[in-house]
């Protein structure tokens, strides 16, 4: 099918008198040392357009020019690139944390993708479907290809189980119970301060010590929204906020969170986990890289057998009996420049990138979810047991407002979070000072609503 989808491009060009070209394709991505293949994929796909072209007898030949920046993270990069868009210095195609989509695609600098997605049935009509809600502008319309998807998980130590005497039933069947909402996140605090209380753990449960998303989700299972899906506007719901809030400020109390785990160094935090002083870390998938290895004072099984022996996963708990657990995802995307030097040769460069073949390199290297079925279901990723067990936990995630104000937001929630934690404010005194601080620093850019109902 590819083969047949690459020769009829190619046979499109025929029609155009057939002369020597060359198309650069100007790539800009973040540099990281854990993948190239962000950008490499795309190298590799102009290879396959080269080859088609020339059996096509086409006089073309499309030369990527990738220039992975040094910026010190994705926000940094989202902003030169839009600098660079201001003064039509723009990139052919970049990648983007999704939450910038909407703000490429009001300024005109994202090409809408959906004629392409559906033109390119053979790769986008088995993409994840909740994946392309993290490529919407406010408009509802797509303007970007999911590179990669993530997710997030509480990761728990089985062994401490074990030692509170818990039997292997309970233990195997945790997760299904937290998958119908027969075990809410009440009763996951009262379990780590079960293995607290008992002296199994100094540590009941550990979360990032700083501004991320992670913490998001658990703000997401009592309900919380951070948009008004209709404008794309933020708002804050004050009722569900204040119970949020209300379960860190509980843990905090009684002692299932140490009152300082936001002035603690992630080393420590990680080292916690790994040397079996925490019951419970919360964080990501990739964390598996460090737990398997040599790091942080301790070895733990490779295999995953052993692994999942030793350690177990589940998303959020729901906050009410019945309830669905919660989870949370941040892909990075393709976009594509709809005013650059050839953007039909680039939404051709990104479809063949978005195939398994080159996409399950970039998550094997990197411990990236799987953003298609196909994907899914090749034996290398099949192979990689954590990646495998990880894209079982999709089944409830969400994405964090594609809304740039967004960031400015979520520095303010954690300010509000870390309050409740040392006992600086109670969760209703933390949620009117996010509101103050809401109104100040992005004012009508934010409305405050009383309830999500």
């Amino acid at each position: 099918m590819l083969r047949k989808i690459l020769l009829a491009t190619a046979a499109l060009m025929i029609a155009a008198p057939l002369h020597a070209e060359d198309i650069h394709i100007k790539v800009w991505t973040l540099k990281e040392g854990s993948t190239p293949y962000r950008e490499q994929n795309i190298v590799d796909a102009a290879k396959i357009l080269n080859t088609q072209f020339e059996a096509a007898g086409v006089d073309k030949k499309v030369i990527v020019d990738a220039v992975p920046g040094a910026q010190k993270g994705w926000d940094d990069l989202a902003l030169d690139t839009m600098k660079a868009f201001a003064v039509d210095q723009g990139p052919d195609i970049y990648l983007l944390p999704h939450e910038w989509i909407g703000k490429f695609a009001e300024a005109g600098y994202a090409m809408n993708m959906e004629a392409s997605i559906k033109a390119n049935p053979w790769v986008y009509n088995d993409i994840l479907p909740n994946l392309w809600t993290s490529a919407k502008a406010a408009d509802g319309h797509i303007y970007g290809v999911p590179q990669d998807a993530e997710i997030r998980m509480f990761f728990y130590n089985k062994d401490m189980l074990r030692k509170l005497g818990k039997g292997e039933e309970f233990i195997a069947n945790l997760p299904a119970e937290v998958e119908k909402g027969a075990f809410t996140i009440d009763d996951w605090s009262a379990l780590a301060k079960e293995v607290k209380d008992a002296g199994i753990a100094e540590y009941g449960m550990l979360h990032r010590p700083n501004v991320g998303i992670d913490y998001l989700m658990t703000f997401n299972a009592f309900g919380v929204k951070y948009v008004d899906e209709k404008t794309g506007k933020l708002i804050l719901t004050k009722k569900e906020m204040t119970k949020a809030l209300a379960w860190f400020e509980k843990n905090a109390k009684e002692g299932v969170t140490p009152s300082d785990n936001t002035s603690m160094s992630w080393n420590a935090i990680k080292t916690a986990f790994k040397t079996e002083k925490a019951f419970i870390f919360h964080q990501g998938i990739w964390a598996v890289a460090w737990q398997v290895g040599d790091q942080f004072g301790s070895t733990w099984p490779t295999d995953g057998e052993g692994y999942f022996h030793k350690i177990g996963w589940i998303p959020v708990p729901a906050a009410e009996k019945g309830g669905v657990p919660a989870n949370i995802s941040h892909p990075i995307i393709y976009s594509v420049n709809p005013k650059g030097t050839n953007p039909e040769i680039a939404q051709q460069l990104v479809a063949i990138a978005s195939l398994p073949y080159y996409n399950v390199r970039h998550a094997l290297a990197s411990f990236h979810t799987a953003i298609s079925n196909a994907e899914a279901g090749l034996p290398a990723y099949k192979e990689n047991w954590a990646l495998s067990e990880a894209s079982k936990l999709m089944n409830h995630t969400s994405f964090v407002p594609n809304n740039t104000h967004f960031a400015d937001y979520n520095r303010v929630l954690f300010n509000g979070l870390q309050a409740v934690e040392t006992g600086r404010m109670t969760a209703d005194e933390a949620v009117d000072f996010i509101v103050d601080e809401l109104d100040m620093q992005l004012g009508d850019a934010v409305e405050i609503r009383e309830s999500a109902e």
